[in-house]
């Protein structure tokens, strides 16, 4: 069999190098199998979408659903050859069986082609992030900035103090390990929320504002969480230049990037009206985000930060409206790339509790679960000067971890740190909050609904719309 095969060469036995393949001849087998991969991959968003939207449930929580089907936990269709660990692929059987390559050949296939998946989720996110720019309101984030900026400090401080001590005390885990689990509490999955939030519409709202505001802020925090933990965990110690360099980065880009933005911004609308080819606002669009997203990158905070910020940008032109409708279908096309990828790279094995292998993990992350939830929850609590708002909705759109607490679960894991059970438990936290998230947020949006003096504030607000109209 040639599951077989490639796991004998992903586990080291005897491993040619890979740079004798010849790779023209391999191009077209990378391509068709990274076609099958986007087939699978539509079909699981589109049926776990569906399937969802058929219970009143978020689609993104039927993506991430669909993922995990096809991914490791399931039916391995959709799995990324990570480590030394053997792989196997039953969509790579398929490439084999069909195109007749030999293990060495397949092998180099099956790399490129999860490379390929894994680059295409990125973009995905990227874009995510910047058509939620797009619908955001700069005046109103600015508006609520002191607010969010509460909410993010607070969601990292109180589960990364509580988790710490807690494992500390409670488990009898050593400093280093427990810093690190305490760490991957503190982190927030922007993507995830904003798009259940852009799904029930409440983006714009008040409650949905301070969110993705706080969201940004503590992606930021934790990017420089994660390189404190990092260091403290290779050397022992903390290298205050990179944790000052890092939090000066990170304002200079954000705050710069707006301003001038912003200034620069009737300059790019005088440039896209000149043009005269097709696709000019789009492209000339993608670019200045990519540019953005790429400058975030360089200086070691997150792409998805620059394209947000784009976004942002480009919301305060008169182009948005037209943008907004012509990157609809490019999110469409590569945004549940990356939520079926997040799906697919979540290994609910470690949920089983009848394997004894699993019972420690599973106790921990019970501990770090219900820090998890309460520890973002009760950021909602400390916003001040919003009277009628949501507080419970803020709190809990904070919750989800997905990719970000996955992102720190694979450091801690490379970096030697953590044990198994402690690792296993950080997994099990990261699934709980991730598919935890997107039906409470749908679930406490409704109760807002439900609230008489909302319905009172939007029938005012519609009846001064229609004032103004006339």
């Amino acid at each position: 069999m040639i599951d077989l095969t490639i796991g004998n060469l992903l586990s080291g036995s005897s491993l040619p190098l890979l740079a004798e393949v010849n790779e023209a001849e391999l191009g077209p087998f990378v391509l068709a199998s990274v076609l099958l991969s986007l087939i699978v991959i539509y079909l699981a968003a589109k049926l776990g979408g569906e399937l969802c939207a058929r219970v009143n449930l978020p689609s993104v929580l039927g993506e991430l659903v669909g993922g995990v089907i096809v991914g490791v936990s399931a039916l391995n269709l959709i799995v990324f050859p990570e480590g030394a660990e053997p792989v196997h692929s039953f969509l790579m059987d398929f490439v084999q069986l069909t195109a007749n390559l030999d293990a060495e050949s397949l092998l180099a296939v099956f790399k490129s082609q999860s490379e390929v998946i894994s680059v295409l989720a990125e973009i995905g996110v990227v874009i995510l992030l910047f058509e939620i720019g797009l619908e955001s309101d700069l005046k109103e984030l600015i508006r609520v900035g002191p607010q969010a900026a509460v909410v993010a400090v607070v969601g990292v401080v109180v589960p990364f103090v509580a988790g710490t001590v807690g494992l500390i005390a409670f488990f009898g885990v050593e400093t280093i390990p427990a810093v690190f689990a305490g760490a991957a509490l503190t982190a927030t999955s922007i993507g995830i929320t904003a798009k259940v939030l852009a799904e029930l519409q409440t983006l714009s709202s008040r409650e949905g504002q301070i969110i993705i505001g706080a969201a940004v802020l503590d992606d930021v925090l934790g990017i420089i969480v994660l390189a404190v933990v990092a260091s403290l965990a290779k050397t022992g110690e903390i290298e205050i230049t990179n944790v000052i360099f890092l939090i000066i980065g990170a304002a200079v880009f954000l705050v710069g990037s707006i301003l001038i933005g912003r200034l620069l911004s009737p300059l790019f609308v005088g440039l896209v009206d000149q043009m005269q080819t097709r696709g000019q606002v789009l492209i000339s669009s993608l670019v200045f985000a990519f540019v953005l997203s790429y400058i975030a990158a360089a200086i070691q905070l997150e792409a998805i930060l620059g394209a947000f910020a784009a976004g942002l940008i480009l919301a305060e032109t008169t182009k948005r409206k037209e943008l907004e409708e012509q990157i609809s279908p490019i999110a469409d096309m590569l945004v549940p790339v990356f939520f079926v990828t997040v799906g697919a790279h979540t290994d609910i094995s470690v949920l089983n509790p009848l394997n004894p292998a699993n019972r420690e993990g599973l106790i921990i992350a019970s501990f770090l679960v219900i820090v998890a939830i309460i520890g973002k929850v009760v950021t909602g609590f400390t916003v001040f000067g919003q009277d009628g708002i949501n507080r419970l909705a803020i709190g809990v759109g904070m919750i989800p971890r997905g990719e970000v607490g996955l992102v720190f679960a694979g450091v801690g894991a490379a970096s030697g740190v953590l044990s198994e059970s402690l690792d296993a438990a950080i997994i099990v936290m990261v699934i709980f909050t991730t598919f935890l998230a997107p039906p409470l947020l749908r679930l406490v949006f409704k109760d807002d609904d439900d609230d008489p003096s909302c319905t009172i504030d939007e029938d005012a607000g519609q009846a001064m719309a229609k004032a103004t109209a006339d």
